[in-house]
């Protein structure tokens, strides 16, 4: 989870840059009189005063060579270069003169000599140079002016700031050789494998044979043998990715936060930022049906996760607070959902915990999962701890201050035992927790590898494979039997291979990137891009892909979906699919999350935050920010059409509904109210809603 930045403003009223920036540059007048003018705390500029040759060049009557000292570490990123005329009338340089290569300029009269001089200016000073006040102090030769040039180097000035000034320290730039092989030689061998999928028989490979489905069901059909069968059923399954092309698009008020099928397929919730978390039956993939609203009832921001029972009849939903709501699915239930504070850890645990500034402690939860069984959850915190909560006793059992940093991401390592558990931070570490083994309260492994914080970690459910994704820009694939033991990982300290790179208004660089050096990762996924919010990433389900895949949200507005080597398998684009789906409403407007696109406010931005892919059928649901300024959300439904761009039959690929499945007037810029589309399929589409008594999501329906 994002951390807060510190920023202290300046102590008073700042003087008047371009006076005091003259003073400073004015080289007719005294040292003294420089030292004395140039006083000032904001500034934090102090020139010479020694008699040593650094001062030298402050004396225009000499014609002598400056010599500089080279820049202390704490200073660098911006040199200012000038030329001092050694003239007495003090008249600038005339135009026309021949530039070398170098930048300097040569004056064609011999008459009067020039020189340029390089200065480091401090990094507090990096800060002002996009002041237009400042810029004015630096006269060019057109304008007549002093002969001041101020160069930057750009390089190094790219993303160095962020929000209010926040500084990210560099790294040096990454070569080609230090970028993870693509395709990656070990997710080959997983392929290959047989745990990730099926591969192609090996004749259909050599000969290049069509791969359409129609051959693939051809092949199976006239398989000579059993396994050649079995082998064409598995590659018909996993070669159905989703397209592009949106069969619905459900519109909400409010930016999307995340969304999942249930195990069985049954069932999928989305939660968005209005603090209500929607249900639907999803029995028939492709026709839902809307279940039912649960409300948390003093959320904080958002609803920042959600987890399902395995028996599909709790759902857990929590926000920016220690208290996790527990509500049931049944749509005949209308009572308030059940309150879990994971800050009460009962009397064996201490009471309630008190927080890191006194009192009790009222952290806020990143990240929930249910256990296999259904008798707990795990939850990820921002007082850099994890919680067990056993639902039984309705109180905290367990709480480990494990990392450095908040706890983003935590998921329970095998679906049939609550025993090992994952958690990912923003310390840029996963660290594996056995609780049978936790007498000294130290993890059982770690693995290092991102070089900056967690956004997601999710479990394949084997006991064996964790992937998560990490601000970095980079997904990785983790084997359990490969983690880093705790006595190597204590010796090393994760901050020496971060930066404060800020996620949620910086840009990442790519040339920035550079492998950690104790990456114990098996495969490294790149291309998504992980800014703005925690984006999350999950591996493909057994039943519709075989397992084939890894696929992740993008800020770019897509779901990436990658080959266990690495390889781009397929792209679902979002923004493409849903671009202009619904008239801008001032009403619903916020300003954007992206302050630094300028002219570009308020245009139709798409972020994935989270996908989910049905366990039973090729389709993708994507949950998103999507809209004018990225200031509300959409649900969108993507299937395997085979490349079809259109729909032969009714209704059209792109219907656009709101929250509860309704076709609304308010989402077309020409409604036609009564006939046509909207009258065609409004008794349909009102048959997919199961009553739900006690219903009150989003006031009446529109009819």
């Amino acid at each position: 989870m994002p951390t807060s930045q510190s920023f202290e403003p300046g102590r008073g009223e700042s003087p008047d840059p371009a006076s005091h920036a003259a003073n400073i540059y004015d080289t007719t007048g005294t040292e003294g009189e420089l030292e004395d003018e140039t006083d000032d705390d904001d500034m934090d500029f102090e020139p010479t005063t020694d008699e040593s040759e650094d001062a030298e060049f402050f004396d225009p009557t000499e014609d002598v060579e400056a010599d500089f000292h080279d820049a202390e570490e704490r200073m660098g990123g911006v040199e200012i270069e000038f030329s001092i005329d050694s003239r007495e009338s003090g008249t600038h340089e005339e135009e026309g003169g021949n530039e070398t290569e170098t930048g300097e300029t040569q004056p064609q009269s011999n008459t009067a000599e020039a020189r340029s001089t390089r200065i480091h200016v401090p990094t507090q000073l990096m800060q002002l140079l996009g002041h237009a006040g400042l810029r004015r102090i630096f006269a060019n030769r057109s304008n007549g002016g002093g002969g001041i040039t101020l160069q930057i180097n750009e390089d190094e000035l790219d993303d160095g700031f962020g929000i209010l000034g926040s500084r990210r320290r560099r790294r040096a730039r990454s070569t080609k050789d230090q970028i993870p092989a693509i395709p990656s030689e070990v997710g080959q061998k997983l392929m290959d494998g047989g745990v990730f999928g099926t591969s192609e028989y090996y004749r259909d490979n050599s000969r290049k044979r069509n791969r359409r489905l129609a051959r693939k069901l051809m092949s199976r059909e006239l398989g000579n043998d059993r396994n050649y069968s079995t082998r064409a059923t598995s590659t018909v399954s996993q070669g159905l990715i989703p397209s592009s092309n949106a069969d619905t698009i459900v519109h909400y008020n409010s930016r999307c936060y995340s969304g999942q099928f249930s195990e069985d397929g049954n069932f999928f919730f989305s939660c968005a930022q209005d603090f209500k978390v929607r249900m639907y039956d999803t029995s028939n993939p492709y026709n839902w049906k809307y279940y039912k609203t649960v409300l948390y009832p003093f959320g904080q921001w958002t609803i920042t996760d959600a987890s399902l029972s395995p028996d599909n009849k709790w759902l857990a939903y929590s926000s920016i607070r220690s208290i996790v709501c527990l509500a049931p699915t049944d749509p005949s239930s209308s009572g308030d959902p059940f309150l879990c504070d994971f800050s009460d850890m009962g009397v064996r645990g201490g009471g309630r915990r008190r927080g890191f500034h006194g009192g009790y402690s009222h952290f806020g939860i990143w990240s929930i999962r249910f256990s296999g069984d259904g008798r707990e959850i795990v939850a990820g915190t921002s007082d850099h701890s994890v919680y067990v909560y056993d639902l039984e006793t309705r109180q905290s059992i367990l709480s480990i201050p494990g990392h450095n940093d908040d706890v983003n991401a935590v998921c329970f390592g095998d679906q049939s035992s609550p025993h090992i558990l994952y958690s990912g931070s923003d310390d840029t570490t996963i660290k594996v927790w056995d609780r049978r083994s936790m007498g000294d309260s130290r993890e059982a492994g770690v693995f290092m590898g991102h070089t900056e914080g967690l956004t997601y970690v999710d479990s394949k459910g084997d006991g064996r494979y964790v992937l998560s994704n990490g601000k970095d820009q980079t997904m990785k694939l983790w084997d359990l039997r490969k983690m880093m033991p705790t006595e190597k990982a204590s010796s090393l300290d994760p901050a020496r291979y971060t930066t404060s790179f800020d996620y949620r208004f910086m840009t990442y660089d790519e040339k920035d990137y550079v492998p950690h050096p104790h990456d114990c990762s098996l495969v490294t996924f790149q291309g998504h891009r992980v800014l703005k919010t925690l984006i999350r990433c999950h591996f493909s389900p057994p039943g519709s892909t075989n397992s084939r895949y890894v696929y992740s949200g993008s800020e770019d507005g897509s779901v990436y979906i990658y080959n266990l080597d690495a390889t781009l398998a397929g792209k679902v684009d979002v923004y493409q699919a849903t671009h202009h789906s619904r008239p801008r409403d001032p009403e619903l407007y916020m300003s954007t999350y992206a302050p630094e696109e300028g002219r570009s406010r308020g245009s139709w931005k798409t972020c994935v935050r989270d996908a989910s892919w049905h366990p039973n059928a090729p389709i993708i649901a994507a949950t998103s920010w999507n809209g004018w300024g990225m200031s509300t959300g959409t649900c969108t439904t993507h299937s395997w059409n085979d490349g079809a761009e259109d729909d032969e039959g009714e209704p059209k690929i792109g219907l656009r509904v709101n929250q509860r499945l309704e076709v609304d007037d308010d989402l077309y810029d020409n409604p036609t109210r009564g006939g046509g589309l909207m009258g065609a399929y409004r008794s349909r589409l009102r048959s997919r809603r199961v009553p739900a008594a006690g219903d009150d999501d989003d006031g009446p329906s529109p009819w």
